[in-house]
């Protein structure tokens, strides 16, 4: 009933005033919610916006409906007085943030420019490469002597693959925790500094959080054939990055930031 009777009132106010809708020439009052007018530039120009930002928007009367009643909403709410709530002022928090950002990086983000050479230079430093390994497993609840004791099995046997004269896949079927790769070999495929964790990257003897990897470059793809879609997220994020880093250097210069590192 609630819902008819809105989308009534939308309706009439629509028709009444159509031609202030069309072209948005003033402030006319096409509607009042509780203490709330919304004039049609403010439906305009809200209306507008979701029409830039949804490839199927709403009908205008449709939007109107949506607008009353985030109205009622609103109105509801500070009644109740969720201004204080703590978890509306953390998100609150958040907003101011993500205005911030916006606001201040927005546009030189959205002007960060990719070039061929940026990519090729990239991927010289960070190349697709193909890996298999031997997985020296430990749980996440791993107590310290069980961490130490999975170090030093995988440091016994990255010696002895050092030393070995046998195929790797022969060492991995002797070793690994790792069932899935155990069955190819310890062949873990076609990787790059995007997708691995960033230790992994370096062959030899590596920890994550899955335990002590064994790693042999199998493979390294030329820049020709790799993921370029890839490789240009990875330089954009670099470079939206320096954005942010050079941003908060200077508002650190404001807000001095003290750690206590004795606390974890």
């Amino acid at each position: 009933m609630m819902r008819n009777t809105v989308a009534l009132v939308a309706a009439m106010i629509l028709t009444l005033g159509a031609s202030s809708f069309a072209h948005a020439q003033g402030n006319e009052v096409v509607a009042v919610v509780g203490n709330k007018s919304i004039t049609s530039k403010e439906l305009n120009d809200k209306y507008a916006e979701v029409q830039k930002q949804t490839i199927n928007p709403p009908s205008k009367e449709a939007f109107l409906e949506d607008l009353i009643r985030f109205e009622m909403g609103v109105q509801e709410a500070e009644k109740r007085g969720l201004q204080k709530d703590p978890i509306v002022q953390e998100r609150v928090r958040q907003e101011y943030y993500k205005g911030l950002i916006e606001k201040e990086l927005g546009q030189k983000i959205s002007e960060i420019k990719v070039t061929e050479a940026e990519m090729q230079n990239f991927y010289k430093k960070n190349p697709e490469i193909r890996t298999s390994h031997i997985l020296i497993e430990f749980r996440p609840e791993a107590t310290a002597d069980q961490k130490k004791a999975a170090k030093d099995r995988a440091e016994e046997i990255y010696a002895e693959v050092k030393k070995s004269k046998r195929p790797f896949e022969e060492l991995v079927a002797l070793y690994t925790d790792d069932v899935m790769s155990k069955r190819t070999g310890g062949d873990v495929g076609w990787q790059s500094r995007v997708t691995l964790v960033p230790t992994y990257y370096d062959a030899g003897l590596i920890e994550t959080q899955y335990g002590y990897h064994i790693i042999k470059v199998t493979g390294r793809r030329g820049y020709a054939d790799a993921n370029k879609r890839q490789i240009r997220a990875a330089v954009f994020d670099e470079k939206r990055k320096q954005l942010f880093d050079d941003y908060f250097k200077k508002l650190a210069r404001q807000y001095p930031v003290k750690i206590n590192k004795a606390v974890k």
